[in-house]
């Protein structure tokens, strides 16, 4: 009787224990979090933790809660260096981010080195185009942005564009660059002058612009981020006040209009998600993120909450032991919140684009 008490005993126990709570399964986050364009990593943060808090209150994985380590890479290499590598010693399942080309060039190294399968929702540099790694990405490359682009600037008359390009990216920035360049010119038309500059708060944008200017082009384009956009934009309306402007992808955030005001109005800049969709679940999506973060959804919102999607759907499915990458490719594709997410076997996808101009304090689709 003893003994069967004893038994009877141990598996109460052990029944407890099966009830109680499982360990969680951290996910590691890096991005922009404090620096000049901090915008960006900041709304990808906010996407990631919106995934994660529903997929959690969905029950998680047999009763096991995401837990987000977040890290700030603050567009600097040594930071991101030591972000990264505190995310491999927390034995991170998965990494979302980077979210700029110049610290995946740090990054995916650091985490590639351990084996740590990593997502970005945004870079675009062609230099990790085509390569059998642990790097997927939601976005498409930048020959594809810039070649429509190069299309849609062509289609509006524009033979003649003058470019600054920021090389605190260096990496995204200049690949953009040469396919813009490579698709003006397939076109007939002429890349103007490329002035190149360093962001910071000092930068002298007046000469940027001035530079951009010298051999009379026929339209501007800058590449680089929200905030640098808004003071290049603001010294063309001094300087050049009829020519038309545009942005690379990159400034496509929220904080371009907050910042750029009327100077910005009239900028066409692509968008890799349209913004206007009436379906209930992006409808839903957009409220859940406003009434979490007391802000509107931007790209890198979108894209980060779809390579949450990706990232947990993937765990949930794996077999015990497979490999993260390999049940990203075999479980997919992957319905994103406005797009299907397909990876070919480098982990490179395609995206549809929507060009905008900014009217009246917004995004308006026009292509």
């Amino acid at each position: 009787m003893n003994r069967y008490r004893l038994l009877l005993a141990t598996a109460f126990i052990t029944l407890l224990a099966g009830c109680g709570p499982q360990a969680p399964i951290p996910i590691g986050f890096i991005g922009g979090l404090s620096e000049r364009n901090s915008d960006t990593g900041q709304a990808g943060q906010n996407g990631v933790i919106l995934a994660i808090e529903q997929f959690n209150r969905a029950g998680g994985i047999n009763g096991h809660m995401i837990e987000l380590i977040s890290r700030d890479d603050a567009q600097d290499q040594a930071t991101a260096a030591r972000a990264a590598n505190e995310l491999v010693e927390a034995k991170v399942a998965a990494v979302i981010g980077p979210f700029t080309s110049s610290m995946a060039e740090v990054v995916v190294p650091i985490t590639g080195k351990a084996g740590i399968f990593e997502i970005s929702p945004t870079i675009s540099s062609m230099r990790f185009y085509g390569k059998d790694d642990n790097l997927f990405r939601i976005n498409r490359t930048a020959r594809d942005n810039a070649t429509d682009y190069a299309r849609v600037l062509y289609s509006r008359g524009l033979r003649h564009t003058a470019v600054a390009y920021d090389t605190r990216n260096r990496n995204f920035s200049e690949s953009w660059l040469a396919e813009f360049r490579a698709a003006v010119e397939a076109q007939g038309a002429e890349a103007g002058e490329a002035i190149a500059y360093e962001s910071s708060a000092d930068t002298d944008f007046a000469q940027v612009v001035r530079e951009m200017l010298k051999n009379k082009p026929d339209s501007l384009l800058f590449i680089a981020g929200a905030l640098d956009v808004a003071r290049l934009a603001q010294q063309a309306r001094k300087q050049a006040p009829r020519l038309p402007i545009a942005a690379s992808e990159w400034a496509a955030t929220e904080q371009l209009i907050d910042l750029g005001g009327d100077v910005v109005e009239g900028l066409l800049i692509a968008q890799n998600f349209n913004r206007d969709d009436p379906s209930p679940r992006f409808r839903d999506f957009s409220e859940a993120y406003y009434k979490r973060f007391q802000r509107t959804p931007g790209y890198s919102s979108v894209s980060a909450y779809d390579a949450a999607i990706v990232v947990l759907s993937a765990l949930k499915q794996r077999h015990e032991g497979e490999p993260i990458k390999t049940a990203v490719l075999k479980y997919g594709p992957y319905d994103g919140l406005q797009q299907q997410i397909s990876f070919d076997a480098n982990g490179d996808t395609v995206r549809k684009v929507f060009f905008t101009e900014i009217h009246d304090g917004r995004y308006v689709r026009v292509k």
